[in-house]
């Protein structure tokens, strides 16, 4: 227009381009479930193919030169793909990042600028309107970690699971015609199934660990950074400061899952090489860090978009703490690592 000031010639340009942003963040989600449904595809194919060429591995004096062409062949194709599609949903999981940082940062603009912006719109289950009440959001939060470990659960134990059952079946073929080849299958099948007994205790520690209502915090958060460094090839520190001693359950499940939720940060975006847990237990309050020497973050711009987007995890894990009466700090700079801080009164006996 003509006789637009540039202050709203701003407003326009912005509201335009977050309208963009919200298509191109459709596009990119549907695209996301598509490749994601692609992966667990290929994942399957793959292990079924890898399956196959260790049979043969196992009786390569029998088995046709073509055959064991073809095995090895099939499994570096399925592997191929899978890199590939792996690499193309990882780009694509970047891009969406990438956009919503940038939406996050028009609507900032928009709302500093004093001008309306329509509600986000958010995939189903995934996010929350700013105004629905607190148990609305850990609600959502539960589920969402449910969501999360019946993938896991469905790619990892009940994908071994069906090869059991394969594995199985060739083994009562043989035991008749070939003995000695039914127990190199055994032998297989027994070492399949030790890893997938670990895998299976794994997520029932994550989803919760016992021993935390028998042994308490520190020695749960203990065992939690085991695994963790098992799991994940990364050096963590544990420090417990204070003396070791019971706290009101809801308390002992709160910290361990911050702490939990912070370190599965670190994995997944901190790119550290060395990680710090400290718990310290005094009379009256209870106080958990996790510090990396990761690529380290914007602590403002973080927070304003995770604002932006309500997304569950950093805004669920402050209401927590903040009602139980306490409070959360995030300490971090760009290239510097990150220390999160998270004090929390005990009530008196």
């Amino acid at each position: 227009m003509a006789d637009e000031t540039p202050f709203q010639i701003l407003i326009s340009d912005c509201r335009r381009d977050l309208d963009t942003v919200q298509r191109e963040l459709k596009e990119i989600d549907m695209l996301i479930q598509q490749s994601t449904g692609e992966v667990e595809k290929l994942a399957r194919r793959h292990s079924h193919a890898t399956n196959h060429l260790r049979h043969i591995q196992s009786n390569l004096e029998t088995v046709p030169r073509n055959d064991i062409r073809d095995a090895y062949d099939a499994v570096q194709d399925a592997q191929q793909r899978l890199f590939t599609m792996r690499g193309q949903l990882e780009k694509l999981q970047s891009d969406q990042r990438n956009t919503e940082r940038y939406g996050a940062v028009l609507r900032r603009v928009l709302e500093v600028l004093g001008a309306e912006v329509e509600p986000e719109v958010g995939e189903p289950g995934r996010k929350v309107p700013a105004d629905q009440p607190v148990v609305v959001r850990v609600i959502e939060a539960q589920e969402g970690e449910r969501r999360r470990l019946s993938r896991a659960m469905h790619d990892g134990p009940a994908q071994s699971m069906t090869n059991f059952i394969l594995q199985a079946e060739i083994c009562q073929r043989l035991f008749g015609s070939d003995p000695e080849r039914a127990s190199a299958e055994l032998v297989q099948l027994k070492t399949a199934s030790t890893d997938t007994f670990q895998q299976i205790r794994d997520f029932i520690f994550e989803l919760r660990p016992m021993m935390l209502d028998d042994l308490g915090l520190v020695p749960t958060v203990r065992r939690y950074a085991e695994m963790y460094r098992e799991k994940n090839r990364l050096p963590i520190e544990v420090t417990l400061l204070g003396k070791d001693r019971r706290l009101e359950p809801y308390l002992e499940i709160t910290v361990f899952r911050i702490i939990q939720e912070l370190l599965n940060n670190v994995r997944d975006h901190a790119q550290a090489s060395q990680v710090r847990v400290t718990v310290e237990l005094e009379d009256r309050w209870v106080r958990a860090a996790v510090e990396d020497n990761g690529v380290g973050f914007n602590v403002d711009e973080t927070l304003v978009a995770a604002r932006q987007k309500q997304t569950l995890g950093l805004s669920t894990m402050y209401e927590r703490v903040e009602m139980l009466g306490g409070k959360l700090e995030i300490e971090s700079k760009p290239g510097q690592g990150t220390r999160v801080v998270v004090d929390i009164p005990i009530e008196g006996d």
